[in-house]
C-alpha cells in the first residue's frame, strides 16, 4: 500500500521518522509531499494513494475525486474539521482523527494564557492568582480532562459541563458537575472552551452566554474559532470592561479586540498542538491506525459514516 503524508505545515523530523518506521514495518510504502504551495500539488501527489495522514490540511470532494484509490485518511489530531465527511463517505473513504494525542500540548497552553491574563498580560501592575479560582471546563473531553488534571495543582476548584459525558463521571475525576452550560458561565470565575466546531456548536459562545460570567471573568479559547460568536462577544467587551479574553486561535475581528488592550490576547497562530511531544504523539498514532485498518479492517476512530 502507498501512504502519503500530506502537510502543508510539515511534521518536526523525528515525527516522519517514526511515521516512515511505523509504515515500513508494516510493509507498506511512505511518500511524502510537505510545504506544498497549490492545491494542484495535492491533487496530484494523491492520485494512486491508499491511505493518506495530514495535519490542518483541507481535504474536500475535490481531493476525494482525484483519489482514485484512496481508502483511509487519518487527521493527526483530534478536529477533524477540515475534512468534509459527507464527502469522504460518499466515495467510501474511512476518515479517522487521532483523539488524545495533542491533549495534554493543549491542555498546557491553557495554563499559559491564563497565568498571562492573571498576571495582566505581564505589565508590571499587580495582578491575581489561579488558587481559589472556579475554572469551568467546556466539554470533558481528552483535552478537558488533562486541563482539569493541570487545574488542581494550582488549587483551582474545579467545573465542567458535557452534554454527552454522563455527571457520574465527571465526578469521579474530582471534577463539580454542572447541569448546563449556562450554569458553568453563572458559577467560575474562569471558563476554557474544549467543544468542537459543530452546527450545534457554532456560534453559541454568544453575548447572552458569556454575558452570565461574574465580575472579572476570563475566557479561554484553544478550541474552534467558529464557536465564538465574534460580534457579539465583541459587543459584550465593549460593554464590560471586567472581562478578558485569551486564544491560540485569532479571530477575524483580532484589529477590534486589540483596541481592548490589557483584556485581550491572540497567538499569531493556532498554538494548541505545537509541541515536539505532541506532534510526534499524533503522528505515529495516525500511521498505526492505518496499518491497523490495512491488517484488521480496525476503524476504532472512524469519524464519518
Amino acid at each position: 500500500m502507498k501512504i502519503l503524508i500530506a502537510t502543508e505545515k510539515p511534521f518536526a523530523a523525528k515525527a516522519v521518522e517514526g511515521i516512515k518506521n511505523e509504515i515500513e514495518a508494516a510493509g507498506h510504502e511512505l511518500l511524502l509531499l510537505e510545504k506544498y504551495t497549490e492545491k494542484s500539488q495535492l491533487l496530484k501527489a494523491v492520485e494512486d494513494v491508499d491511505a493518506l495522514i495530514i495535519r490542518s490540511d483541507k481535504i474536500d470532494a475535490e481531493v476525494f475525486d482525484a483519489a482514485k484509490q484512496l481508502k483511509i485518511v487519518v487527521r493527526a489530531g483530534a478536529g477533524y474539521d477540515n475534512i468534509d465527511l459527507a464527502a469522504a463517505t460518499a466515495h467510501y473513504v474511512v476518515a479517522e482523527n487521532t483523539p488524545g494525542q495533542n491533549a495534554n500540548a493543549v491542555a498546557e497552553l491553557v495554563f499559559g494564557l491564563l497565568v498571562f491574563a492573571v498576571r495582566n498580560f505581564y505589565n508590571g501592575k499587580s495582578g491575581t492568582e489561579l488558587k481559589g479560582k472556579k475554572l469551568g471546563i467546556l466539554a470533558f473531553g481528552n483535552v478537558g480532562r488533562n486541563v482539569a488534571r493541570i487545574a488542581k495543582g494550582f488549587g483551582m476548584d474545579v467545573y465542567a459541563f458535557d452534554a454527552y459525558c454522563p455527571a457520574e463521571v465527571i465526578e469521579a475525576a474530582g471534577v463539580h458537575a454542572v447541569a448546563n452550560q449556562e450554569a458553568l458561565f453563572e458559577q467560575c470565575d474562569v471558563v476554557s472552551l474544549h467543544i468542537p466546531a459543530t452546527p450545534e456548536t457554532k456560534q453559541s459562545i454568544n453575548h447572552d452566554l458569556v454575558g452570565k460570567m461574574k465580575k472579572g471573568g476570563i475566557l479561554v479559547n484553544t478550541a474552534r474559532k467558529e464557536v465564538i460568536n465574534e460580534p457579539e462577544l465583541l459587543k459584550l467587551m465593549q460593554e464590560r470592561d471586567d472581562l478578558k479574553f485569551v486564544t491560540d486561535i485569532m479571530p477575524d475581528a483580532d484589529a477590534d479586540f486589540r483596541q481592548m488592550e490589557g483584556r485581550y490576547f491572540s497567538t499569531p497562530k493556532k498554538m494548541g498542538a505545537q509541541t515536539a511531544e505532541a506532534n510526534i504523539n499524533a503522528g505515529i498514532a495516525a500511521a498505526r491506525q492505518i496499518n491497523a485498518f490495512f491488517k484488521d479492517g480496525d476503524t476504532k476512530f472512524q469519524v464519518n459514516k
